[in-house]
């Protein structure tokens, strides 16, 4: 399983200069930290967000790789969505961009 820090770094070099979000989305991985982005910027800063997605980092990883439908991570809990379902939406590619 990545780091915390790992993710990060994969997630800043896939978003570049942009996220392509158009709002501010927060990984949380159940107290094991967090990752924000907002644009272009990515830092593991536990900020308040336009979206928040709550899922074990393992979880994350699996949905980074396609082993994880996220239709079904919402329904068995495996993954919970705060704030604006569409930012939610639109994150999938920004994470098999960064391949986790």
């Amino acid at each position: 399983m990545a780091s915390l820090l790992e993710i990060t770094e994969r997630l800043r070099e896939a978003i570049g200069a942009d996220a392509g979000l158009g709002k501010s989305l927060k990984l949380d991985f159940h107290g094991e930290g967090c990752i924000h982005v907002d644009g272009g910027a990515v830092c593991n800063d536990d900020k308040p967000a336009d979206c928040t997605l709550v899922l074990t980092r393992d979880d994350f990883e699996a949905l980074a790789r396609g082993r994880l439908d996220p239709a079904a991570a919402l329904m068995r809990g495996r993954l919970k969505v705060k704030g604006d379902m569409a930012v939610a939406l639109k994150a999938r590619e920004l994470f098999t961009r960064s391949r986790a």
